[in-house]
């Protein structure tokens, strides 16, 4: 996340959100965020949001997502919302919307749902 300049200031039980800054060295070639970023917080924001479910001393590792991309994630900033829809022993399963901010206006631009796997007995290093 320090590598995209990304944080994590929301973090409740099975939700989280992760917020992107819009800068030049996460856009395309036509100055949208790229897909595989928008990707890549809509994963972090489900799976952080799996964590907060899942035993404190374990960890937890996609195992499969599939991304809609709606619109283009074009403005001054995206949100990625991640929330728990079946939290389990084994697998949790989550959801993550990506909105794209311009102008205090959000917009829509990525669907994700994912499946996340719990690692028990393994903990974050």
């Amino acid at each position: 996340m320090a590598l995209i300049q990304a944080t994590l200031p929301v973090i409740g039980h099975g939700h989280t959100e992760i917020h992107l800054p819009v800068w030049s060295g996460v856009e395309q070639q036509h100055g949208f965020v790229h897909g595989g970023v928008v990707g890549m917080i809509a994963d972090s924001a489900g799976g952080y949001a799996a964590m907060t479910t899942a035993p404190a001393d374990s960890s937890v590792l996609t195992v499969e997502y599939m991304m809609n991309l709606v619109a283009p994630a074009a403005g001054e900033m995206l949100i990625a919302r991640g929330k728990v829809v079946r939290p389990g022993r084994t697998l949790i399963v989550t959801q993550a919307e990506v909105f794209a901010v311009k102008n205090g206006r959000e917009t829509l631009c990525a669907l994700m749902q994912q499946t996340i796997m719990v690692m028990h007995d393994k903990r974050e290093k």
